[in-house]
């Protein structure tokens, strides 16, 4: 591998076209799948996914914004995608020249982009985001929604191909009376026209609510291997954290390490530098309360975590384990969920903050295929 310093991610491409398989059978098939790729893949790298997946069982892409959207279509894949987030009236011509799907809230929006579609004689496509009860984007539901949606239905240059809304993931009592709210828009709504893609489950929403299903669900998470509910959904983790010790030291009884002294140590003990920090993902707050596995052996992290090194104890470790690959979190390594506990947040916070200065290593049909660093590009192996 054509590595530029000995930490990078692994991603294990294999492991997420078992996943959108799996995923596949679970649901209809007469409901379409959605991957959801912001975030840069929740860190996997969006690129390379939408690149590696079968296009047979992928029926649309949705990221968050207009850039991520271009990111994946200037490089040459035609799946439908979904911009879920705003995007600033401006650059509203830029989606619909490059056939990108744009999501609105405003009967202001729709306008804009009837006009836009007129000039450049192109139908914009669109998906209708309503507010059920998250209370962020959307038409929130009241008594002028209708009228609303009917206006912009009528607007002559726009294909209003969906219409979808977000659960809040509450509780069962909540999530029902969200979907309820939104059955009663869709069905006042297709009085006056079908609406062809109808959709409100996350991952989460999918495996929780067969019958949320709809024409659509969008699954994020899942398709990297996490069940956040239970189900009977076997799924495979794609990303593992991985690093090297780069020096190992022996340290007396009382030295300090890192910063402020945060680890004063009790006993004489060996320590390993690693060469990763928390510019490249791993929280501060795992300073003196997470830990690495090196061999299936837990190593703890000591001291404050800084910008670009962290420490761990290898005072359990033999001499033959020190240039073994050190697991902050994956395969062979502490879960992504108790790595989130530690950090009192949740598991995609820690996948979507993985730096861009980190190595991606892409394995397929069991082989590394590509090792890609965005600051410098990526390389064929």
């Amino acid at each position: 591998m054509n590595l530029l310093r000995p930490t990078y991610i692994e991603v294990n491409l294999d492991n997420i076209n078992y996943n959108i398989k799996e995923i596949k059978k679970f649901i209809s098939d007469k409901t379409k799948l959605a991957i959801v790729v912001k975030g840069d893949a929740y860190g996997h790298g969006a690129v390379e996914i939408c690149k590696n997946i079968n296009k047979n069982i992928v029926n649309y892409i949705c990221v968050a914004t207009l850039s991520e959207a271009l990111e994946i279509r200037n490089n040459d894949i035609d799946i439908p995608i979904l911009v879920m987030g705003y995007i600033p009236d401006q650059h509203l011509k830029i989606a619909i020249k490059n056939n990108i799907t744009i999501t609105i809230f405003s009967i202001k929006q729709a306008q804009i982009i009837d006009d836009i579609s007129k000039e450049l004689k192109i139908i914009g496509k669109v998906h209708i985001k309503v507010d059920t009860g998250m209370n962020r984007i959307g038409f929130k539901v009241d008594n002028e929604t209708i009228d609303k949606l009917k206006y912009i239905i009528n607007l002559k240059n726009l294909y209003i191909e969906g219409i979808f809304s977000h659960l809040a993931l509450k509780n069962e009592k909540s999530d029902y009376e969200q979907f309820n709210k939104f059955k009663t828009i869709v069905e006042e709504i297709e009085k006056f026209k079908k609406i062809q893609i109808k959709h409100i489950c996350d991952s989460i929403g999918m495996v929780a609510y067969k019958n949320f299903h709809l024409d659509m669900v969008r699954v994020g998470a899942s398709i990297y291997g996490y069940n956040s509910r239970p189900s009977n959904l076997k799924l495979k983790e794609a990303i593992t954290f991985k690093s090297k010790i780069i020096q190992v030291k022996n340290i007396l009884k009382g030295e300090g390490i890192g910063y402020d002294y945060s680890y004063v140590a009790l006993n004489d003990m060996t320590i390993g530098i690693l060469p990763c920090g928390y510019a490249d993902g791993i929280p501060r707050i795992l300073s003196n309360r997470g830990y690495a596995f090196i061999d299936n052996k837990r190593c703890n992290i000591i001291g404050k975590i800084c910008m670009d090194q962290m420490v761990i104890d290898i005072s359990n470790l033999q001499k033959e384990d020190y240039e073994k690959d050190v697991i902050l979190y994956g395969e062979k390594g502490p879960n992504i969920l108790e790595v989130a506990s530690l950090c009192d947040t949740n598991r995609n916070e820690i996948l979507s903050s993985v730096s861009r200065r980190l190595d991606r290593v892409y394995i397929k049909n069991s082989k590394v295929i590509k090792s890609l660093n965005y600051i410098m590009g990526g390389n064929e192996i």
